[in-house]
C-alpha cells in the first residue's frame, strides 16, 4: 500500500520517481536486486510515519482511519458519478452491452482454451476473482481490534456486514462506470491496468489522470493505516497465547502494542527495498506486486479453514456460548467453502507461478510456530516449577 501511494504521488510530483536512486540497484541474484529510490524512500516514510502515529495511542489511528476512509469513499463515489453522469457514451454502451450473448475472443486461459467455451468461462471467472478478492481482503480486520471496541458483540458483526456490503456496492458501481465510459478494447488495453485513470482521463482530458492519482493516494494511505493499526493487534493476541514473540504481547504507556507496531513497521519497511529484475528488458519491478498475488491464494486457504472450524466447533463444543451467529448456517458457510475451494484449485493449476509461492511462504511458518510453541510450553513449565512449594 505504501509503495502504491508513493508511485501515484509521482504523478503529482514528478520528482518522486522510481528511476531517481539514492542507492542504485545492487543485484543479489539474476532476478532480484536491492535499491533505494525516491519512490521507495517515500514509501518507507509513510510506513514509519503511520507506525509512529499508532504508537501514540488508538485515538490517533482512529482519527486518521475515519478521515481517510471517508475521503476515499467520497473519491470512489465521485469517480462513479463522473463516469455514469458525464462519461456515458453510446459507443461504449453498445460495444459492451449491445451483444451480451455473443462471445468475444479473449486471451487464452491456457493453450487452446479461452472464455468462449463453458470450461474456459468457468476458469476465467475463477481467475478474475483475484482482483475482487484482494479489493475485499481487509473485510475481517475489524476483528483484530475487538478487544478495544466498546460493544464488540453488536459492533463487530455490524462492521463486518456493513463494511463488506459498501465495498461490494462501490466495486460493482465503479466497474459499471468503466464499462459505460470505455469500450471493452480500451478497458483491456489501459496503461498499467489503470482502468480508473483511463476512465477519468476520457471524461476529463488532461486532468483526469492527476485526479485519479490523488484519489488513489488517499485510498492507499488510509488502507496502509488500517493495516498498521490492525496488524499489530493480531501479533499482540498471538503473543498473549504464547504463539509469537513475547515482546509483541506488551502494551506501552498509552495501552497499545508498541513493540508489535515497531517490529511490524521495520519488517514492512525492509520489504520495500527488494526489487524484481527482468533480464530481457532490463526493467526493475517491485516485490510488492508479487506479494499481492501470493497473498490472495494464501488468504483463501485460511478463510476456508476458519469457516470449516464453524462446522467443527458446532459438533465438538455444542454448548459453548456463541455471541456471533453464522448467517445462513449451514448453507451459506458450506457454499462459501465450495466456491473458495474451486477458485483455489483453479489458481493452483492455471496460475501456479503466483499461487504456489504463497503456499510456500505460509508453510515456512510451521517450523517457526513449532519453535515458539515449544518455547511457550517450556516457559510455562518453568513458571509452574518456580511457583510450586519447595520439597522438605
Amino acid at each position: 500500500m505504501s509503495v502504491g501511494f508513493a508511485r501515484y504521488a509521482g504523478v503529482v510530483l514528478p520528482a518522486i520517481s522510481e528511476t531517481r536512486y539514492i542507492i542504485p540497484p545492487l543485484h543479489v541474484s539474476a532476478t532480484y536486486a536491492v535499491s533505494l529510490s525516491v519512490t521507495q524512500l517515500v514509501a518507507i516514510a509513510v510506513i514509519l510515519c503511520l507506525t509512529w502515529m499508532n504508537t501514540r495511542g488508538i485515538e490517533y489511528g482512529r482519527i486518521v482511519q475515519n478521515v481517510f476512509t471517508t475521503a476515499k469513499t467520497a473519491a470512489v463515489i465521485g469517480l462513479v458519478a463522473i463516469g455514469l453522469v458525464w462519461g456515458t457514451n453510446a459507443g461504449a454502451v453498445q460495444a459492451n452491452f449491445g451483444n451480451l450473448w455473443t462471445p468475444t475472443p479473449t486471451a487464452p486461459v491456457s493453450p487452446g482454451l479461452d472464455a468462449t467455451s463453458t470450461i474456459g468461462l468457468f476458469l476465467s471467472l475463477a481467475i478474475a476473482q483475484v482482483g475482487s478478492l484482494f479489493a475485499s481482503d481487509a473485510w475481517n480486520n475489524i476483528t483484530f481490534t475487538a478487544g478495544e471496541v466498546k460493544n464488540p458483540r453488536r459492533d463487530v458483526p455490524l462492521s463486518l456486514a456493513i463494511g463488506t456490503a459498501i465495498v461490494m456496492a462501490l466495486y460493482l458501481a465503479a466497474n459499471l462506470a468503466y464499462f459505460v465510459t470505455l469500450p471493452i478494447g480500451a478497458v483491456q488495453s489501459a496503461a498499467s491496468d489503470r482502468v480508473a485513470a483511463a476512465t477519468l482521463e476520457a471524461v476529463l482530458p488532461g486532468v483526469g489522470g492527476v485526479l485519479m492519482a490523488v484519489g488513489i493516494m488517499i485510498s492507499t494511505f488510509g488502507c496502509a493505516n488500517a493495516l498498521v493499526l490492525t496488524g499489530a493487534r493480531a501479533y499482540y493476541a498471538m503473543a498473549r497465547d504464547g504463539l509469537f514473540f513475547r515482546s509483541a504481547g506488551r502494551l506501552n504507556t498509552v495501552r497499545v502494542p508498541g513493540w508489535g507496531l515497531a517490529v511490524q513497521g521495520l519488517w514492512a519497511a525492509l520489504l520495500v527495498l527488494p526489487r524484481t529484475f527482468d533480464a530481457t528488458t532490463g526493467a526493475y519491478g517491485n516485490l510488492y506486486s508479487s506479494l499481492l498475488d501470493y497473498v490472495v491464494s494464501a488468504a483463501l486457504v485460511f478463510y476456508i479453514l476458519t469457516i470449516g472450524a464453524v462446522f467443527r466447533l458446532r459438533v465438538t463444543e455444542p454448548d459453548t456460548p456463541r455471541p456471533y451467529r453464522a448467517f445462513g448456517y449451514p448453507v451459506v458457510p458450506a457454499l462459501y467453502i465450495v466456491a473458495a475451494t474451486g477458485i483455489l484449485v483453479v489458481l493452483a493449476f492455471y496460475r501456479a507461478a503466483t499461487t504456489w509461492p504463497g503456499f510456500a511462504i505460509v508453510l515456512l511458518g510451521i517450523p517457526v510456530y513449532g519453535l515458539l510453541r515449544r518455547h511457550s510450553v517450556d516457559r510455562q513449565r518453568a513458571v509452574l516449577q518456580e511457583s510450586a512449594p519447595s520439597a522438605r
